[in-house]
């Protein structure tokens, strides 16, 4: 099972990026599919869920209204668009698949992909 991050980098404040987690090795149908970041001295912390099935997503608070979570079963792959980013999303980012009873907690999700870079400049 493998997934595979990508999509950081660099960008100014006020800007987007879109993040890519690109899934393999099993089917991921029945699973949430999350993002948390983890920003330097910090705890790594959720950012958003979906559920692979229905599209229920979830979002943190700090997110909600920026971000969007979406899920391609075609192309087995996770993303989130990250719009008028701040200098406080900057973090590596890292995609997650679980069946987590609460969506929110790291502890739930089995499997992790690499992290990506997210630096904003402001």
């Amino acid at each position: 099972v493998q997934l595979q991050a990508s999509g950081g980098g660099l960008v100014q404040a006020g800007g987007s990026l879109r993040l890519s987690c690109a899934t393999s090795g099993r089917t991921f149908s029945n699973y949430v599919m999350g993002w948390f970041r983890q920003a330097p001295g910090k705890e790594r912390e959720f950012v958003a869920a979906i559920t692979w099935s229905g599209g229920t997503t979830y979002y943190a608070g700090s997110v909600k209204g920026r971000f969007t979570i979406s899920r391609d079963s075609a192309k087995n792959t996770v993303y989130l668009q990250m719009n008028s980013l701040k200098a406080e999303d900057t973090a590596v980012y890292y995609c997650a698949a679980g069946t987590p009873r609460i969506v929110v907690l790291m502890t739930s999700y089995t499997y992790w992909g690499q992290g990506t870079q997210v630096t904003v400049s402001s």
